[in-house]
């Protein structure tokens, strides 16, 4: 199939960007940028990681926090990684709250608090993978990166009617996108790109007849445009079973510890935990971290990872006021317990055990 694209389309692309740009808070709009004002790279850095696998709803918010906590690529690297961690808590995928801190560490000490300005020379920093540097090449330097997220890969499989399913489809969809990137405006396409698929181009009920390449979309003139991109069916997931052991000290304080640095969750905290498999037992109260009357609760809670949905049961236990937390636990006062650095899975146990 002839999958040639009009050159004039890309220029449309970019009239209609001008037009109806997002305002997110770490974009420059297109009239800033042609006026000359320059992208931080700091903070398209900040957004580009913390949007992996999560939608804007949920960033703003993240986003907020760390760049007032954290203004500036050496503010960050100078920052307490348990404080970054407890910033991230909820955001999910806390390898990348990891790699964050690791990036603005590398950044400062050897590139002098300036971020490389290639893809090649992004791609070295840690947590940095080939689109993520693709984005901040173009976005943050204007470089003619080719940018491919998944808003993309729906916009261009729907253009070109593509047959091939994801994953498979990348190479080509890369290919297509490649041939059409603006060199002079490469920032601005790659975010009109993302745009377009965030808001006209959306998984359900596309607005075609607001879209500036309805007039070359061949699945729009099929009709087809919701059954694309074509998807390889997924295998069904594996669901691992485990504990969760919430103590309650009389004053309210709940006994919390770390989970290792690295793996799932890494660095983050918990209340402690057994292990997680498929025929774990869930009753096995010699995994207790404290000699304690337990009591299950009622409901266990249930959370979906990204390879496997998890089912914890939750035990409750009282602990006198003077009892001593384990080695590497702690027991966190009701008023720091919010500020905890416990995922969303976590959170969800700790209000199990706590009744809420």
């Amino acid at each position: 199939m002839d999958h040639r694209f009009p050159a004039p389309e890309a220029q449309t692309l970019l009239e209609w960007y001008d037009r109806h740009a997002r305002a997110l808070p770490w974009r420059v709009p297109p009239e800033a940028r042609r006026r000359g004002v320059v992208p931080d790279p700091y903070r398209v850095w900040l957004s580009e990681i913390m949007l992996q696998q999560t939608t804007v709803a949920a960033v703003k918010a993240y986003y907020e926090t760390f760049t007032q906590k954290w203004p500036d690529v050496l503010a960050l690297a100078g920052a307490d990684e348990a404080d970054v961690m407890k910033a991230w808590a909820g955001l999910g995928y806390y390898s990348r709250a990891r790699n964050l801190k690791a990036c603005a560490e590398t950044v400062a000490e050897r590139h002098a608090g300036r971020f490389p300005d290639t893809e090649a020379g992004l791609q070295v920093l840690p947590g940095i993978g080939p689109y993520t540097a693709a984005a901040i090449a173009a976005i943050a330097f204007d470089r003619p990166a080719t940018v491919v997220d998944g808003n993309v890969e729906r916009v261009m499989s729907r253009v070109h009617a593509l047959e091939t399913p994801l994953p498979q489809a990348k190479p080509e969809i890369r290919e297509l996108t490649a041939a059409i990137t603006s060199h002079e405006r490469p920032g601005d396409f790659a975010q009109a790109m993302m745009d377009l698929g965030a808001t006209l181009c959306s998984p359900r009920r596309p607005a075609c007849a607001l879209c500036p390449w309805t007039a070359s979309c061949r699945a729009q003139a099929a009709g087809t445009a919701e059954t694309f991109p074509r998807k390889t069916p997924k295998a069904a997931k594996p669901t691992r079973l485990g504990m969760a052991f919430v103590a309650v000290r009389t004053d309210g304080a709940v006994l919390l510890r770390r989970r290792p640095p690295k793996g799932l969750l890494g660095g983050m905290s918990e209340p402690p935990t057994s292990t997680w498999a498929p025929d774990a037992a869930t009753d096995d109260l010699s995994q207790a971290p404290l000699n304690l009357s337990w009591t299950r609760c009622i409901a266990p809670v249930r959370h979906t990872f990204t390879h496997f949905h998890l089912e914890m049961t939750v035990w409750r236990a009282n602990a006198p006021s003077r009892t001593k937390a384990p080695e590497g636990h702690w027991w966190s006062p009701p008023h720091d317990l919010d500020g905890e650095a416990l995922p969303t899975v976590m959170r969800k146990a700790v209000a199990a055990g706590l009744g809420d």
